[in-house]
Order: structure tokens, then C-alpha cells, then sequence
């Protein structure tokens, strides 16, 4: 009964988990973005651990891109470039290293990601910074829930839960306990779950709804 409980209790948080976030942006006026032909994804720092979330999280902004008409250069493309040039993560966080950064990619402006909360709630932050004299071009921000802690919860609950299947309700002490231990012992640094690359690609949709688009649209 106790575990029967325990999933109502889930479902309620999913209920809660999936609330929509919000963004925001703006633009240097009178720039024209149209010279822009390509744009290089240059890094993501912040709370975000592990090349593979990392890289899905430019991966999501590199669609974004697209669909304003830019061509964005991936992260990892990026990260192997410059790690020939001997940049290191942190020569490049400031815009004036991003800007060198970027004249050594051959590029006329670069990307920059930064992620200062990642648990179940993300905030980030986007520049687009000019390769020739390392101003901003355009910011945005944005925040909303992660899914992260709900991932977590989710995936000790069904272990546990099979386990008091097995065994019977006296075991359902040891649903709790998995739960709980599931969300203490996260695990840090892998790739993004289903539910969390849903709810982060929503995010940066909102981060990048205001960002001007290379090219005036036709109708």
C-alpha cells in the first residue's frame, strides 16, 4: 500500500515538474545580423558536467540556429579545433578569449553557454559575441524545470518497486529507501535522460525565441 502510495506521490511531483519556464533576449540595435554566415558553438560551462550533456545542450542551440538561417559550427567540432591550438576550457569564457577563439576557427562570431544552476531547476544564459572586437551581439536567458530530480526518482522507484514485487509489502521500508538513496546517489556527468533533453531543449526554444534571424523571413 505504502509503495502504491509512493507513485501517487510521483505522479503528483511529474504534475508539478513539468511547469513551463521562462526567456528572454535582446539584440544590439541596428547590427546587421545577416553578415553573420557562420556562428561556432564555442562552449558550455557552468553546473552542466560531461562532454555528452554538454554537447547535447549546443546540439539543441546548433537547431536553434538553423532555424534563423545561421550555420552554426557544433561544439564538439569546436572542442577538437581548438584543443589543436592548445586553447584550454578557460581561455575562452571571457569574451575577449572567446573573440581570439573565434579568429582562429575563421569565424565572424562565436557562442557562448553559461549554466549556473542544474539541478531540477536550470537557469542559463546565451551571448553571442562579435569575433572582431569581442562585443555583444545578443544575449538571452532563460530557466525552468529539469527533470533531473524527477529522473533520479524515477529510476530508483522502479528498481525498488520490483524488488518489494518479488519479496512482498513487508519490503516496502526498502521502496523508500531505495528512493531516497536513488536521489542522494545521482549520478553526475552523463548524458541527459529522455525527460531532462525534453525539458532543457524547451528552455533554450524560449532562450532563442527573440534572437533576430540571419536573414528576413518571406512571406
Amino acid at each position: 500500500m505504502r509503495s502504491v502510495c509512493v507513485f501517487t506521490l510521483l505522479s503528483a511531483l511529474v504534475a508539478g515538474g513539468c511547469a513551463a519556464g521562462k526567456g528572454e533576449s535582446f539584440s544590439r540595435a541596428g547590427f546587421d545580423f545577416s553578415k553573420l554566415d557562420k556562428i561556432a558553438i564555442l562552449e558550455v560551462s557552468g553546473a552542466v558536467q560531461g562532454d555528452a550533456a554538454k554537447n547535447q545542450i549546443g546540439d539543441f542551440f546548433l537547431m536553434e540556429l538553423l532555424k534563423k538561417g545561421y550555420t552554426p559550427v557544433e561544439r564538439a567540432q569546436v572542442q577538437t579545433l581548438l584543443k589543436e591550438q592548445k586553447f584550454q576550457a578557460t581561455d575562452v569564457t571571457s569574451a575577449e578569449g572567446a573573440a581570439r577563439a573565434g579568429r582562429v576557427l575563421n569565424v565572424p562570431a562565436v557562442l557562448l553557454v553559461n549554466i549556473p544552476t542544474y539541478e531540477d531547476e536550470m537557469n542559463m544564459t546565451a551571448k553571442m559575441i562579435d569575433v572582431e572586437d569581442a562585443s555583444i551581439l545578443w544575449v538571452g536567458s532563460g530557466s525552468g524545470r529539469t527533470g533531473k530530480t524527477l529522473s533520479t526518482i524515477f529510476g530508483a522507484a522502479a528498481g525498488a518497486a520490483a524488488g518489494a514485487a518479488v519479496a512482498g509489502d513487508e519490503t516496502d521500508d526498502k521502496v523508500l529507501g531505495g528512493i531516497v538513496g536513488g536521489v542522494l546517489g545521482g549520478v553526475a556527468g552523463q548524458a541527459l535522460s529522455p525527460q531532462q533533453a525534453e525539458q532543457v531543449q524547451k528552455i533554450i526554444k524560449k532562450v532563442c525565441a527573440n534572437l533576430p534571424p540571419r536573414m528576413a523571413v518571406k512571406r
